[in-house]
């Protein structure tokens, strides 16, 4: 299945201003799971193998239960006619879809979930560092809004990497030139969300799509989040 992607010039914010300007957040998980989708039919073995399991990583991931994930936000290539160059990452907060620009007018799409009310970010940033099964560390921020994330600080070594970590088996770190503005764009282990407003500012994937995502983006690569 092929959409077109024709992205609004006048909703890009240029520069990047209002990501340096925004209070700095980190990537937190959500305990609340949303419930399953009504039944439909069966999805396609295309999907259901790209989904399923990865024994093969330093953590197995299991499979996504995919009627809990809208079809809409399965990966898949589409065409593309915005003018930003091949290799950069345009996250689309409205849709909730991020595109890895390609060649030949294309993109490969990729569902996400985003920051709830109060941490949603946009402007131009790059790739500044790349990670496999990342550590977590909750800023300070964070830590005063969630005490009890307090075990995880700096100060204590941070969360481990792991299925429960909430920033999954890979991570992309925005940089502002070379600042790291704490934002990421993550796995997690709660598919569920994907399409929603539920993390505090980052941008989350499914495991199998972040995985993908990673293989293909190089560091210092371009990110423009509408």
């Amino acid at each position: 299945m092929v959409s077109r992607f024709n992205p609004n010039r006048r909703q890009f914010l240029a520069g990047s201003a209002s990501l340096c300007g925004l209070a700095v957040a980190g990537c937190s998980t959500t305990t609340d799971e949303l419930p399953l989708n009504p039944a439909r039919p069966q999805v396609s073995r295309t999907y259901a193998l790209m989904y399923g399991p990865v024994p093969g990583e330093r953590f197995p991931i299991p499979a996504v239960d995919l009627n809990r994930v809208p079809e809409k936000y399965y990966r898949r290539q589409v065409n593309y006619f915005g003018p930003e160059a091949p290799g950069t990452i345009v996250v689309n907060t409205r849709q909730f879809y991020l595109y890895l620009v390609q060649e030949d007018r294309s993109a490969m799409r990729y569902g996400v979930g985003l920051g709830r009310a109060g941490f949603e970010w946009s402007g131009r940033a790059r790739v500044g560092w790349k990670q496999v099964w990342p550590k977590w560390t909750p800023p300070a921020e964070m830590i005063r809004r969630q005490p009890e994330l307090e075990r995880w600080s700096a100060d204590n070594g941070g969360m481990p990497p792991g299925l429960d970590n909430p920033l999954g088996a890979r991570a992309l770190y925005i940089f502002q030139g070379k600042v790291d503005t704490l934002y990421r764009i993550h796995g997690s282990p709660e598919y569920w969300t994907i399409g929603k407003a539920v993390s505090s500012g980052c941008v989350r994937m499914m495991n199998q799509d972040i995985i993908d995502l990673y293989s293909r983006v190089p560091t210092h690569s371009q990110i423009l989040v509408v």
